[in-house]
């Protein structure tokens, strides 16, 4: 698992006063930048390997304007070329929203998925958790 801290900013916030639920797929892939950064280390969109295949956020509590949230991320699944993102938004001590994003080492020239580096798999590894109570929290 590794953490990204985030500070809402006014244009994140909706009119009842809570961070817009559109907000928070933004922050989850933010937070997701070290996991880029794995698999292409300057980050080069000429030279970019990875594919978003699919995402899911479930909303857990509201979050507001004056406090930072900690967006947890962890590696869930590993497959011969995908692999799965768990993460979690908490804020004053509680989840917020939480959600799942499966991500595709994809070669662009080819256009199809390419299996995963040893090398990279072993790093994503590092962050795997073995299970995930969905309904835990």
């Amino acid at each position: 698992m590794y953490t990204y801290f985030i500070s809402p900013k006014f244009g994140d916030i909706d009119g009842l006063g809570h961070v817009n639920n559109t907000v928070i797929p933004s922050w989850f892939e933010q937070a997701r930048n070290y996991l880029y950064k794995l698999f292409n280390p300057e980050l080069d969109l000429k030279t970019w390997n990875l594919i978003l295949a699919r995402f899911e956020v479930d909303f857990v509590s509201q979050m507001y304007y004056s406090k930072d949230v900690e967006i947890r991320t962890f590696v869930s699944k590993i497959g011969r070329s995908s692999f799965e993102v768990y993460q979690e938004a908490w804020q004053s001590g509680h989840i917020c929203a939480k959600g799942k994003t499966v991500l595709v080492h994809f070669d662009f020239i080819q256009q199809k998925s390419a299996a995963i580096p040893e090398d990279i798999r072993e790093k994503l590894s590092e962050h795997l958790i073995a299970a995930i109570d969905a309904t835990a929290n």
